[in-house]
Formats: C-alpha cells, structure tokens, sequence
C-alpha cells in the first residue's frame, strides 16, 4: 500500500498529473462526470471518475518539484497507472512563445539534480512517449512542440541550456521516473510567465488549464 497516497476511490490506469491541487479540481469538474476524490492526504487532491466517452480517468495533483512529482508517480504505479500526461506550467524563454500557448515537450532536458535518483546525468535528455506524444502533438489548435529544462528551483533563475525553449520543475524527473517504472507519459505545458518577468492572468490561465486538460484527456482515450 502507498505511504503517501491514501486513496478513497479506485485509481484509473490512465492519469492526468498536474502539481496545483487547484488545477487538479478545476480538471476533474471539467473533465469527468461526477468525480470522486480518490486522494486527499498530504494536499495532494486527486479525483477519479469516467469521461463523456466513458473511459476511467484519474487527475492528480503531485505538488511541487521533481522530488514530490516523482514520488506521487511511483505511488501511483502501485495503483495500477500505465499511462499518464503531465499538465503544468512553465517559463517561456523563447521570444516567440507567448503567454498562454501551450507546448508539447518532444525533450527535456534534467537541469538539475532530482533527476539523477532516477537515473538521469546533469544536461542528459529525457524523451516522453512518442505515441502519447505524437497525439497530443495533433491536438486541436496547433500546439507547439519544443524543448524543456528541468530545474531543482525557480525557473528562470538559472541560465538555460542550450536548445531549451522553455522551463520547468518537474517535467524531466517525472519522464525518468516513468521510464524507470514502465509507464507510458508524455507532457503538456502552458506558458505562464516570461524570462522577462510577465505573467499569465488567472481567467486565461484556467483558459488553458481546461484546453491542456481536454489534451491530454482526449489523447489518453485514443
């Protein structure tokens, strides 16, 4: 049995992970009818229930950094997950990503040191699934393929590798850990904030919160 995760629902084998609990809510009204919490221990909010379609979905929150994300996975596969999509936020370092596009991470690049529990060397590239990826790829609206870095803080604190067009804190750690566990992830981020210091407002952000969310809902029932 899981030591962190106390879940009250079943867990399905597919899963949406995202690190805001608040994400994980407004995802699961959005996307399942009549969700259940299936996780409430240690803030970790996480729900499951059935898409329109009727396919079981789980939606759930992993907290903050690669550490935590990567723990709640390995629980997880306890739980019987097989493919996930990380849902998440990221900076854009790139001029030409704008606030509120969402980008598919086709690579990601481990930053920093959380990664290497998992296998992983500093600056070595982790690649997500290519069918999950490919699919999320061909999502309605154009999404933008790129990518990522992975680092232990903030964001933007640190000067980016070379090839990054966007950061983050999780996206990385967790590819490696699936790969370590035999389970098939791919990745969506939305562009929150600029190197520059810009952020995304709240109503767009939940805006594209819900696009990524019916994304990354959509291509885990293909």
């Amino acid at each position: 049995m899981p030591s962190r995760l106390r879940p009250t629902a079943s867990v399905a084998a597919d899963a949406v992970l995202v690190g805001d609990p608040g994400r994980a809510l407004l995802l699961a009204q959005e996307l399942l009818e009549q969700p259940k919490m299936s996780n409430h221990a240690r803030g970790l909010w996480g729900y499951s229930g059935r898409t329109p379609e009727g396919r079981p979905l789980t939606i759930q929150s992993t907290g903050m950094g690669g550490p935590s994300a990567t723990l709640v996975l390995g629980e997880l596969a306890e739980l019987g997950v097989r493919r996930a999509v990380r849902v998440g936020t990221c900076t854009g370092l790139a001029e030409t990503l704008e606030l509120g596009e969402i980008l598919v991470a086709e690579r990601a690049i481990a930053a920093g040191g959380s990664a290497a529990a998992h296998g992983v060397a500093l600056d070595e590239v982790v690649t997500p699934d290519l069918p999950l990826t490919e699919r999320l790829a061909k999502a309605p609206g154009g999404l933008r393929r790129g990518t990522v870095a992975s680092f232990d803080s903030r964001p933007g604190d640190q000067a980016p590798p070379p090839g990054a067009v966007a950061a983050d804190m999780q996206t990385a750690p967790l590819l490696a850990r699936a790969r370590a566990l035999g389970i098939e992830m791919a990745a969506l981020l939305i562009v929150a904030e600029t190197a520059g210091g810009a952020h995304l407002d709240k109503e767009p952000l939940e805006t594209a919160e819900k696009r990524a969310g019916l994304a990354a809902s959509t291509t885990l029932s293909a």
